[in-house]
């Protein structure tokens, strides 16, 4: 299939090489145009605008990094969706798939804009981070038509191979808002386990293992125990990176009514991560931040 990737950072880069990977042709485009350098050097075709983007793919894929990114990349000048891009094709109605972790608002907006301009819309934001697509391990939450999903879902699981499609409509962006709370709030609770241990004298690998050998351990407590016990905070989901999708759930829920206050309190200790430099860091920064509060 023409695929192309339209932002090539942390997540875009290794999405766009696993297509490559899979013989899909290839063209990618970033904001920041160094990014383009390393596909450029191997043949792949760069755009030089987002709205070139249909005369070269069938699908593209947008993975940016906020609300404001995606809007001027689809609907800015020069964007995606700047031109009646399906309409001016017979063989039948391109595709966008959106895979980044954006509000519900917007990608309502962007449905609509897609849609006036003749293309297919899916959701389909992520769950997993740069190894994960690496390992091809990705999961892919997916919303919009159901028809649209099933003939690009073999392209999708080139991608990552654990998709869940959750409904018609807006349904996957509210799915990855749910996940991302219960991230945050884990390793808050994670936090708050390891550092009550350790002032009682435990190691923190040793309780890493009693939690991961209990009830309540999980793939997610498993995955970050190397990093924990190695003080090792570099990043594989800021917290800056974290606060922002908060903010999105919180949204969210108040739009709907319901209320998150986990999540709230949550987001306030990310954001004290924030203020005292830790927001390029790991979300695991939760944990020395407790220390430090614990005294030490």
């Amino acid at each position: 299939m023409r695929v192309a990737v339209l932002g090539l950072g942390r997540m875009g880069a290794p999405i766009a090489e696993r297509l490559r990977a899979a013989g899909h042709e290839l063209s990618v485009w970033n904001r920041s145009p160094p990014a383009t350098e390393p596909f450029r050097e191997r043949g792949i075709r760069t755009l030089e605008r987002p709205s070139d983007a249909w005369r070269h793919a069938d699908l593209v894929i947008t993975m940016l990094a906020n609300d404001e990114a995606l809007l001027a990349v689809t609907l800015g000048e020069d964007g995606l969706l700047s031109t009646s891009a399906g309409r001016e094709r017979p063989d039948g109605s391109p595709c966008l798939a959106e895979m980044s972790t954006v509000s519900v608002a917007v990608s309502s907006e962007l449905g609509e804009a897609a849609s006036t301009r003749g293309v297919d819309y899916l959701r389909a934001p992520v769950t997993g981070n740069p190894s994960v697509v690496v390992a091809g391990d990705l999961g892919i939450v997916v919303s919009g038509p159901e028809s649209v999903f099933e003939r690009l879902a073999p392209t999708l699981r080139d991608i990552g191979p654990n998709l869940f499609y959750v409904g018609d409509g807006e349904q996957a962006r509210a799915v990855k808002l749910a996940l991302n709370l219960m991230v945050g709030g884990t390793t808050q609770l994670l936090a708050e386990a390891l550092v009550l241990a350790e002032r009682h004298g435990l190691e923190r690998r040793k309780m890493l293992e009693v939690i991961s050998g209990s009830a309540i351990g999980s793939p997610y407590v498993r995955y970050k125990a190397a990093g924990l016990v190695a003080d090792d905070y570099v990043s594989t989901f800021t917290a800056s990176l974290l606060h922002k999708d908060l903010s999105l759930a919180l949204d969210a829920g108040h739009e709907m009514g319901v209320p998150l206050p986990l999540t709230a309190a949550t987001q306030q200790l990310v954001e004290s991560c924030i203020a005292i430099g830790m927001g390029d860091l790991d979300l695991s920064v939760l944990v020395p931040r407790l220390r430090r509060d614990a005294g030490g």
